[in-house]
């Protein structure tokens, strides 16, 4: 009879060690289900894209919208980046910018891409693009936006003559990090 003992006391505790399991695995997946399908959606993106390089000091906003901007515009997802820009903006310039930005970058964002973040960005802060395999440059301002009630970072699309989208501002250097990711306007 002391033999059944120490099977019965094993099996009491895979059982209440199978029951935690399936506790906390119950709690997580059910308070969180909402950030998980956000992350995978991020996951994916990210695995499906060359990495980013990056110069200067992004915040995880400014970094997250700016990665996002380069995988819709190599991906030629007008809708989608359109829906990066302001919310409280005009819709159709936003859709007629990101026309204008993947007609004219797309072939640049789906290869090495460096992005330069300039000055702090806790607040906003101004991105220049370096598109490798075609030698183009892309200036991007990202600002806070309240969107469902929660602070997120949108990118200015207020572009939506093509030549404007294209133009390259006299002060943004040639290669990325020539001015230490500080702006000199």
């Amino acid at each position: 009879m002391p033999t059944r003992f120490p099977v019965a006391r094993r099996r009491r505790r895979a059982l209440r060690g199978a029951l935690a399991a399936a506790l906390v695995l119950g709690v997580l997946t059910g308070c969180s289900s909402k950030y998980d399908a956000a992350e995978a959606e991020y996951a994916g993106d990210y695995s499906a894209h060359p990495p980013l390089s990056v110069v200067g000091y992004p915040s995880t906003g400014t970094l997250g919208i700016t990665q996002q901007v380069v995988w819709r515009i190599a991906d030629g997802q007008v809708d989608e980046l359109a829906d990066l820009g302001d919310p409280d903006k005009d819709r159709g310039t936003a859709e007629k910018t990101a026309e204008n930005w993947i007609a004219a970058f797309r072939k640049g964002a789906g290869g090495k891409v460096t992005a330069e973040f300039y000055d702090e960005g806790s607040y906003r802060q101004t991105v220049v693009l370096y598109l490798h395999g075609t030698g183009q440059i892309k200036e991007l301002y990202i600002q806070p936006a309240n969107v469902d009630g929660e602070g997120v970072f949108r990118v200015h699309m207020a572009e939506p003559d093509p030549a404007e989208a294209t133009a390259v501002l006299p002060w943004v250097p040639k290669k990325p990090g020539e001015l230490g990711s500080t702006m000199i306007r």
